[in-house]
């Protein structure tokens, strides 16, 4: 996703984003188990209520004084407030319904119309209620190129490393390694030294590539047994603590055998299944280690574990969710409730959680991790230290609930849940490019 130009103030949020998408990735991602990663730009960002301008197609009906009638099709810009999205996977269109807000000469103010939302198309958003903390986020990701890495890859073999980012629809090569390696010599170990050094090089070079903060998975290919010992090498590095955040890469980390050291053989590993097997986890690493986690301390009654929205907002403001472990896991459906309130309550979450300093991940409802989360109403916690009785009162409060005919007050995916008035403060502008 491109970002053509944005003009959104931060205090307020008010503002708009006009953007391109240029890859399918960019509209949606359809519901397909084979690829589990990928990223819903314009269907993450846009949502009910919003208001979505780009270029449509308009049959219009026209009447001669005579009373006969003929009709044609114009090329216009419509303006309309968003109701419903739907993603057609075969045409790679993002159908965005919803009533025209702003009339013309070809529509009439409040009627219906479908936008089609297409490839190297722009469309203008603004959103409702201003854009909050999860937008704003979603947004960066969105025309983030280094958001889209599904993985980086390094190819080898002796004396020659191939550094490479891989997204959904492209292999980028981001540095070319060569090293001059002596021959083995019965008695000397100058060709052992010199593939310390080389290693040494090739690892340097992936650190300034790598994000250790976010890692994404990595997969080491080559011929014979140059990509195992690169892993041995990156875990003694690990082990020496001299690289931060390294040792949370080491789970993430395939190893295969390919035909060459060269770049051309990545696409023969990519598409062996024992491999893309083994990705397709690791990409959701992170998040399927902190649900194992969660449900571990379920299991153990560990006071720790809480789930359901009343416990998480209450974990949270006891400040038992911030630094030294506390966890934040939500459903990104819960960020898609029709209900404006509902959407603020589940941003107030999210922004006092980071300013407690704990971890939020947002899980996919496509990645089993979050289908896990969302039997358990699509938020739980995971607390600093033990805290107990966190759902007395909830008769009480489910009572009060039906009285209101709210239901059972949990989560669902159209929205029935209470909303929290909350507002993020900015200080300044922003700007993504």
């Amino acid at each position: 996703m491109r970002l053509i130009s944005q003009h959104i103030e931060r205090k307020t949020g008010e503002g708009r984003a006009v953007l391109l998408p240029e890859e399918p990735e960019d509209l949606v991602t359809p519901d397909d188990s084979t690829n589990p990663g990928g990223q819903w730009h314009a269907y993450n960002l846009i949502r009910p209520n919003d208001l979505l301008r780009a270029s449509a197609i308009r049959k219009v009906i026209s009447e001669s004084g005579s009373g006969s009638r003929s009709n044609e099709r114009v090329h216009t810009t419509l303006t309309i407030r968003v109701t419903k999205l739907d993603f057609d996977p075969q045409a790679a269109q993002l159908h965005v319904s919803g009533r025209v807000a702003e009339e013309n000469k070809h529509v009439k103010l409040g009627s219906f119309h479908t936008l089609d939302l297409e490839l190297q198309r722009n469309f203008t958003l603004e959103k409702a209620e201003g854009w909050d903390s999860v937008a704003l986020d979603t947004l960066k990701e969105a025309v983030n190129q280094d958001a889209k890495v599904q993985l980086w890859a390094v190819i080898m073999k002796e004396g020659l490393a191939n550094i490479c980012l891989v997204t959904d629809h492209q292999t980028i090569l981001r540095q070319k390694i060569e090293y001059n390696l002596p021959r083995k010599r019965a008695g000397s170990t100058d060709h052992e030294k010199q593939m310390q050094k080389f290693f040494q090089t090739t690892f340097d070079s992936l650190l300034r590539q790598l994000d250790l903060a976010n890692p994404k998975p990595l997969l080491l290919a080559s011929p014979a047994y140059t990509a195992t010992q690169f892993q041995s090498f990156i875990k003694a590095q690990a082990a020496s603590g001299t690289t931060k955040g390294l040792r949370e890469l080491l789970p993430k980390i395939t190893v295969a055998q390919s035909a060459s050291g060269h770049l051309h053989s990545l696409n023969e590993v990519l598409s062996s299944p024992a491999v893309t097997a083994k990705l397709s986890d690791t990409k959701f690493a992170r998040e399927t280690q902190l649900v194992d986690h969660f449900f571990t301390l379920i299991r153990k009654e560990d006071n720790r574990a809480w789930y359901g929205p009343r416990e998480s907002e209450k974990a949270v403001e006891q400040g038992a969710v911030g630094k030294g472990g506390g966890v934040l896991l939500i459903s990104n459906g819960l960020f898609r409730s029709q209900e404006i309130e509902v959407r603020k309550r589940w941003v107030k979450l999210v922004d006092e959680v980071k300013e407690q300093g704990g971890e939020v991940r947002v899980l996919s409802s496509m990645h089993e991790s979050g289908r896990r989360l969302e039997s358990l109403g699509g938020v739980a916690v995971i607390c600093t230290w033990p805290i107990e009785d966190l759902d007395e009162g909830e008769v009480e409060e489910e009572e009060e609930v039906h009285e209101n005919g709210d239901g059972d007050g949990e989560w669902h995916e159209n929205g029935d849940s209470h909303g929290i008035e909350g507002r993020v403060e900015h200080e300044e502008d922003i700007d993504f490019l």
